[in-house]
């Protein structure tokens, strides 16, 4: 008799809530399996109108909301795209375990697009539930960098470094944004400071930092960053290229060509490769004759090399 009631009356027992709630997942995973079939046969449009209606019957289900996401994005709606992964990634930061999923998706396609305050925007919200991941903060940081806020920047990478004093990546990090907020001193000594930790990479930290000097028209500071590079390994060529860079970026020609003709000297193989990004790095800096010479040199290493067209323009910029 009991059985009998329960079969008639189903709101009375547990049983029939489990046998209709197996009735709802199996008519979701029928619909996303139509959805996913649509899309196979070209034909996202029906694919996607699925997917919302999908949505709207099963508005909790976070499977059904990532697939809508991609399938958004692939139809070129990407504001109601970032809609729904803005919404994945507020349910991903209430999970006692943060996967980080939704806020990977929207910091790659807020990169994409070069919208670095709702970068910034999203990595903040997500340190602040999460504040002692150093993945977020690393990626807020390097958000930071990218919206030209520096100094905000620097005040992430600092406290990176103070929670991982022994990860010489982090004072690297920190090196880059003291450099973008004009604070060179500063910055060399977080890179010495990375260097310390890590000896066997410390000609390669220098040659970054360089770099960051060289862009930032630290002629000096870049000079003697690269010097020391050399000293640690006096035959790496790319150090010699960069020191010629460095050199004809201070208008040194004569000496930028020699450091140049001393890397093709050791790396015979990469000879023409080298004179061709000199005659580059010349013509940038307005200096076609100087140009001309590189280009000629590179061609006499490898006639295959391909500066004919810079040549060219070299040689017209020059007069010739």
């Amino acid at each position: 008799m009991r059985l009998l009631q329960l079969l008639i009356f189903p709101g009375e027992s547990l049983l029939p809530r489990f046998f209709f709630t197996a009735m709802k997942d199996d008519t979701l995973s029928q619909m996303l399996d139509k959805a996913d079939r649509l899309s196979a046969d070209g034909k996202p449009g029906a694919a996607l109108a699925l997917l919302e209606d999908c949505h709207r019957k099963h508005p909790g289900e976070e499977s059904v909301l990532l697939r809508l996401a991609w399938a958004l994005w692939d139809r070129g709606e990407g504001e109601r795209s970032i809609a729904c992964w803005k919404e994945l990634l507020d349910r991903e930061l209430q999970h006692r375990v943060f996967t980080g999923f939704a806020f990977d998706e929207l910091v790659r396609i807020y990169k994409q697009e070069r919208r670095h305050r709702d970068l910034v925007a999203v990595c903040e919200k997500a340190v602040h539930v999460q504040p002692g991941d150093v993945g977020l903060l690393e990626e807020l940081g390097k958000a930071y960098l990218l919206s030209g806020e520096n100094a905000q920047a620097c005040r992430t990478f600092e406290k990176l470094a103070a929670l991982e004093p022994d990860n010489p990546v982090f004072f690297c990090r920190l090196g880059e944004a003291l450099v973008a907020d004009g604070r060179y001193d500063a910055a060399e000594e977080a890179y010495r400071r990375a260097a310390a930790l890590d000896p066997d990479e410390e000609d390669r930290f220098f040659l970054q930092a360089a770099d960051l000097y060289l862009k930032a028209g630290q002629l000096s500071a870049a000079k003697r960053l690269v010097v020391r590079c050399l000293e640690i390994a006096p035959d790496n060529s790319l150090c010699r290229c960069f020191l010629g860079d460095i050199l004809a970026a201070a208008n040194e020609t004569a000496d930028a060509f020699a450091q140049y003709e001393q890397a093709c000297s050791s790396d015979r193989p990469h000879a023409a490769a080298y004179m061709n990004r000199l005659g580059n790095v010349l013509l940038k800096a307005g200096r076609p004759a100087d140009a001309v010479q590189a280009f000629e040199a590179a061609l006499s290493f490898d006639e295959t090399t391909p500066c004919r067209p810079h040549l060219e323009r070299a040689r017209r910029a020059a007069g010739r």
